[in-house]
């Protein structure tokens, strides 16, 4: 019974939406699934025993609505999977911030929570935009009852096609914290990020972020 209290809380921790003390690999990756138009892979990752993630979509839309969606923190709750809390902390500069979030887990497991420093650029030639998130464990004290995520290592790539789609890839590697073991995370990694990745592609058609327009974004064409 216990083991499935924890397969169930690595649903909700695999996801989050970002220094860590391990890397990405080299390794190829492997297809875990694949349906509606959202393909997620694994492979192991370099210094962890934790498997890496990437999360893969193709949305006929702008740059900038992708974007709005991803920066809109405060609505995360709404649409990223088991995601209870989300806002900005500190806003650094218009391309960097510091962003916490919170996740819950089932009873009788402490809910998780994390501190990010999220940075974005967008090359100047290709128009491919990069959001890169990195853990910031101790910018605050850690609250009573949540467990802190400080291994935490996160990416969005947003690369214009020549059909005019926008390729999506979430690529992730994390280490819950806590006392679960690492081949019951390994086990259960991968349905959070296909959820949340179904939604963007359903919530990024919503008016308010087909018409975001973002001053430091430029689309392609």
């Amino acid at each position: 019974m216990l083991l499935n209290k924890n397969n169930r809380l690595i649903l909700l921790l695999v996801l989050l939406l970002g220094v860590s003390s391990f890397c990405f690999s080299n390794e190829d990756w492997q297809l875990k699934k694949s349906e509606k138009g959202v393909t997620v892979y694994t492979r192991n990752a370099e210094n962890s025993a934790f498997k890496e993630l990437k999360a893969i979509a193709y949305l006929q839309t702008s740059l900038s609505s992708i974007v709005g969606l991803l920066y809109d923190f405060e609505k995360y709750p709404e649409w990223v999977y088991k995601c209870s809390k989300s806002g900005t902390l500190k806003t650094i500069s218009e391309k960097e911030l510091i962003h916490y979030q919170t996740v819950i887990a089932p009873w009788p497991v402490d809910n998780r929570d994390f501190i990010v420093n999220i940075k974005i650029e967008q090359h100047e030639i290709t128009k491919v935009i990069t959001i890169r998130s990195f853990a910031m464990g101790s910018y605050i004290p850690a609250f009573p009852n949540y467990v802190r995520i400080t291994n935490f290592n996160a990416s969005w790539v947003l690369t214009p096609q020549k059909d005019g789609t926008v390729e999506i890839v979430y690529q992730l590697l994390v280490d819950p914290a806590g006392f679960i073991p690492a081949w019951v995370v390994n086990l259960a990694i991968v349905e959070g990020p296909f959820e949340t990745m179904n939604n963007i592609k359903e919530r990024v058609f919503k008016e308010e972020y087909q018409k975001a327009k973002i001053a430091y974004i430029e689309e392609p064409g």
